[in-house]
């Protein structure tokens, strides 16, 4: 008897196209599943679609079409400990796709035919009434300025480029701020607070080479320095594969942490609130198609 399986797909994420999703179903069905399509009309759609699922079915296997967002709701609306997610890398930056190593959409059918799978941790970040789920990084500082400042027509226009120019916004209107972060035993102040679940950030560049989707627990990464010459340098030894170095950058491994003071904050690449806020581990929430 075929498997039943649920694929959750972003008809608007970069790569989708019909003949695509076909493609994908009738392989899946080769397989020896029994896919069935949703397709997300808004933001909220593919965490209701992952609840109803997980209401109807014991231990659903469900299909996450679309990029790290669509990823993102999905993981908002499973029951701990239950579902299995794959992931089919329609988005542009793919970054939970390139942890697992997952190049193209065929690989990742064949992992999903081949129905290997590992635990998975997922973060969660709470704070003024909001709890949120995160698999891959929680930011609170610049970047949470940058992805706040996303204006949606630029976005429409200019992709990723609409990242870059709300950088170069919030460059130019510089906040020096600092905020009280405790991570585990430690505490420190901090012009910006990256919280790694994942060990890339904004597609292959490696933030915290430490951190795995597959550990409990944090890569923490914290930028003292209020300088802009100190995130230039942070950014090339990125961008050079250096992790987060600097004189001013500290990392730490942690299971929660608070972040305090008043600054935007992000989590999987989309703004949700401001400081101060709570993060926690939430080891072996699901399990992945590796």
């Amino acid at each position: 008897m075929p498997l039943p399986c649920t694929l959750i797909i972003n008809p608007t994420s970069g790569s989708h196209t019909e003949p695509l999703v076909q493609r994908v179903v009738s392989s899946l069905a080769s397989g020896g599943y029994a896919p069935r399509v949703l397709l997300t009309g808004g933001p909220d759609d593919a965490a209701a679609f992952a609840a109803r699922i997980c209401a109807e079915q014991e231990c659903p296997l469900i299909v996450a079409g679309g990029g790290d967002g669509t990823v993102n709701g999905v993981i908002n609306g499973l029951e701990p400990g239950r579902a299995t997610l794959a992931v089919l890398p329609f988005g542009t930056a793919n970054v939970l796709a390139r942890e697992l190593g997952i190049a193209t959409v065929d690989a990742a059918v064949a992992r999903i035919v081949r129905n290997e799978t590992r635990p998975m941790t997922v973060g969660l970040l709470e704070g003024f009434g909001v709890r949120r789920r995160f698999c891959l990084m929680a930011g609170a500082g610049f970047d949470g300025f940058v992805v706040e400042g996303v204006r949606l027509g630029e976005k429409k226009r200019f992709g990723k480029g609409a990242y870059l120019l709300s950088a170069l916004r919030t460059l130019s209107a510089w906040d020096r701020r600092m905020m009280d972060v405790t991570a585990g035993a430690e505490r420190r102040l901090c012009h910006s607070v990256i919280v790694c679940n994942a060990s890339r950030y904004g597609g292959s560049f490696r933030l915290a080479p430490g951190a795995s989707i597959f550990e409990p627990g944090f890569q923490v990464v914290c930028i003292g320095g209020t300088s802009r010459l100190e995130y230039l340098r942070f950014a090339l030894s990125v961008v050079a594969g250096g992790g987060a170095r600097g004189p001013s950058i500290a990392t730490v491994q942690s299971d929660t942490l608070t972040i305090g003071g008043n600054k935007p904050v992000q989590v999987d690449g989309d703004f949700l609130c401001h400081t101060p806020v709570t993060v926690s581990s939430l080891p072996a929430f699901l399990n992945v198609v590796v």
